[in-house]
């Protein structure tokens, strides 16, 4: 008891801040890992995935998602600060969404920005589809803010 009040005022506040912090974690899900099956130079090869849902390759910072009918390829950090982002699966009628653990940015599986400190979607790489894979171009990072037109470009529709 004596350490829930150093660390919270009281121990009721204490609990209920270990509470939220708890169940903060039990919600974040790392997105499972993406094996590229190519590289040459600066692009880096994926299959599509077959359902809709999110992926990391850690190595190459890139998180490959499928959403209503098109591919994404995003840069793994948020757009604010750089925070690896995570994905926090849905239910039902909701699809999930890509958080950033540290201020709580809030992004859609297309990357569109929803609400948080951060100020656009996020990062998107240049990709082109090649029969049954995905090639993300790692030199052609688009920022929503910055080049629309490109942002809105680098998806592949299926």
């Amino acid at each position: 008891a004596g350490a829930l009040v150093a660390l919270g005022g009281t121990p009721a506040a204490a609990l209920a801040d270990a509470l939220a912090d708890g169940l903060a974690a039990a919600l974040e899900r790392p997105l499972p890992p993406l094996a590229p099956v190519g590289r040459a130079g600066a692009t880096v090869t994926y299959p599509i995935p077959a359902a809709d849902g999110a992926s990391i390759d850690r190595e190459h910072e890139v998180i490959l998602a499928r959403w209503q009918g098109a591919v994404y390829a995003f840069a793994l950090a948020c757009p604010h600060q750089n925070t690896a982002l995570r994905w926090l699966p849905g239910s039902g009628a909701d699809p999930g969404r890509f958080q950033c653990p540290k201020h709580k940015s809030r992004y859609r599986p297309d990357g569109t920005f929803i609400e948080g400190r951060a100020t656009r979607g996020m990062d998107r790489f240049a990709l082109r589809r090649e029969g049954d894979r995905v090639v993300v171009d790692l030199d052609a990072l688009r920022e929503q803010d910055a080049d629309p037109a490109g942002w809105a470009a680098a998806a592949v529709r299926l």
